[in-house]
């Protein structure tokens, strides 16, 4: 993965319409997010399962958030934002609380996926809502605490078998924005000391040309079976 800095970087200094080509699976994410949001009533009680950072906390702004992590995914993090630390598997809350739910690129995380669904179909009323995004196509990260990948097949069985009605599992981007991030993913091994010359010589072609070209022509995948991930909607029963 590309050095902290340089994503950091990137992001203060591209325009956002570049950023979106660049990193597709992100915006994707961020755009399914704030549509989930604004379909939601005013004041809906809303639990961010899994919200590290509270990066989506200003998308609810209009809603009861309530942002619930275990605190151990990334030592790096800044954890201290969060208003309930708790274990996905068991979480420390009553049933049928909440209107609506997300977890966000976090199922990857848990080592029982199935009793996380669950605790989350507990926590939710009747009728609530659930956003959820799964990575399928992705490199390893926040290790050690990386332990799945899902297809659509797999998430339709963990939400099913949970009690909820599956809307919609939608694949985020095809073969070539998986390319794209493979791409990028490339610069990571000419990071650090002499390597940087490497990097910037590197970067004009692999971190922006070959990763736009990509993003581009990511229609010419119709079936998506090279998806990087997975939107997934669904309802308590």
């Amino acid at each position: 993965m590309l050095n902290p800095r340089v994503r950091a970087a990137a992001e203060a200094l591209l325009p956002d319409f570049l950023l979106r080509a660049l990193d597709p699976f992100e915006a994707r994410v961020r755009d399914e997010v704030e549509r989930f949001a604004a379909s939601l009533p005013p004041d809906a009680r809303v639990l961010d399962a899994g919200a590290g950072e509270l990066r989506y906390a200003a998308v609810f702004a209009r809603h009861r958030y309530v942002a619930l992590d275990l605190a151990v995914g990334d030592a790096a993090w800044d954890y201290s934002k969060l208003h309930l630390l708790g274990d996905l598997e068991h979480l420390p809350l009553a049933d049928a609380v909440f209107d609506a739910s997300v977890n966000i690129v976090t199922l990857e995380h848990v080592r029982r996926p199935q009793q996380v669904i669950d605790e989350l179909a507990r926590v939710m009323r009747p009728g609530g809502r659930f956003l959820l995004v799964a990575p399928l196509m992705w490199e390893v990260h926040q290790a050690p605490h990386d332990y799945f990948r899902y297809t659509r097949h797999g998430l339709e069985h963990l939400l099913a078998t949970a009690g909820f009605a599956v809307r919609r599992i939608d694949p985020v981007g095809g073969f070539f924005w998986l390319m794209a991030r493979r791409s990028v993913n490339f610069l990571s091994f000419f990071q650090g000391g002499a390597l940087w010359i490497l990097f910037i010589l590197l970067a004009p072609v692999y971190g922006f040309l070959a990763p736009l070209v990509c993003y581009a022509i990511d229609g010419l995948d119709r079936k998506k079976d090279f998806t990087l991930g997975y939107v997934c909607e669904a309802e308590k029963k």
